[in-house]
């Protein structure tokens, strides 16, 4: 399949049996080690999983290796004990947290996250409650938990101004691309154990696709997807395509999209 041109010349059946044969290429364990994923791979603990996936998704813009590196400092930093550390850490322990910047994001923010993570853990085991208590399990998606973790993660009584471009919402029509690939990471299991899949209160059916503008522009070139900006409105778009092709798992295809992306002659 050479095809360069913008509007995919083929049927629906034929993109679904190309997008589920590039699913199975890349969800696979030999996609973990030079992907972001691989850092909640090197825990155990569900808190350690999900506080260090959700830093990795957070630092997720860029190269691969880069976000793979800072997020390995930070944990480092940590004693490799994200979880540990954070409930316990006094303010003088904090202190090794200074001067950690990656890209935009900087101690500041840094110190803003483990103090909302410290506040939260000690009222929560898992991070899972923070979403799936603005979710119904009629949803058709994640959108209202998205936007309720938001609140919810911004709702302690000093938020750095700075801090708040980091996580985002579908309420200022953003695609959330991070936080839709921190909750695939959580809420898909197959037995590719590539993603985690420990939360069971989140269908993968309500899962909406992490869009980027690398994502977006192989969706665009497959007929998946009209609307031209990376935004909420095009991740709700692309997303339903995707359950036309699969209703119980849509972000399977997230491995597919993301793959051809990445590969150099990923039209083949």
């Amino acid at each position: 399949m050479k095809n360069k041109s913008s509007t995919y010349p083929f049927t629906s059946n034929d993109i679904k049996t190309y997008l589920d044969d590039h699913s199975r290429r890349y969800n696979s364990a030999s996609f973990i080690e030079e992907d972001p994923i691989s850092i909640p791979h090197r825990f155990s603990l569900l808190q350690d999983i999900e506080i260090s996936a959700f830093f990795a998704a957070i630092f997720s813009w860029g190269r691969r290796a880069t976000i793979i590196q800072k997020a390995s400092e930070l944990l480092k930093r940590m004693g490799n004990a994200p979880y540990e550390f954070i409930r316990n850490s006094s303010e003088r322990d904090l202190l090794v947290l200074d001067s950690f910047v990656h890209r935009t994001f900087n101690s500041t923010d840094l110190l803003y996250f483990v103090s909302f993570f410290k506040w939260y853990y000690t009222r929560h085991e898992s991070l899972e409650d923070a979403f799936t208590c603005h979710l119904s399990p009629d949803d058709l998606d994640v959108e209202s938990a998205l936007s309720g973790f938001h609140k919810l993660f911004f709702s302690l009584t000093y938020v750095p101004e700075r801090t708040y471009k980091h996580v985002s919402t579908p309420e200022k029509g953003s695609s959330c691309k991070r936080l839709n690939m921190f909750l695939r990471w959580m809420v898909r299991r197959d037995d590719n154990a590539v993603d985690f899949g420990l939360w069971e209160n989140i269908s993968p059916s309500q899962l909406c696709i992490p869009l980027d503008v690398h994502v977006g522009r192989i969706a665009r070139h497959l007929g998946l997807l009209d609307r031209k900006q990376n935004d909420w409105k095009a991740v709700i778009e692309l997303s339903e395509k995707l359950r036309s092709f699969d209703s119980a798992d849509p972000c399977k295809y997230d491995f597919a999209l993301f793959g051809l992306s990445i590969m150099p002659n990923q039209y083949d």
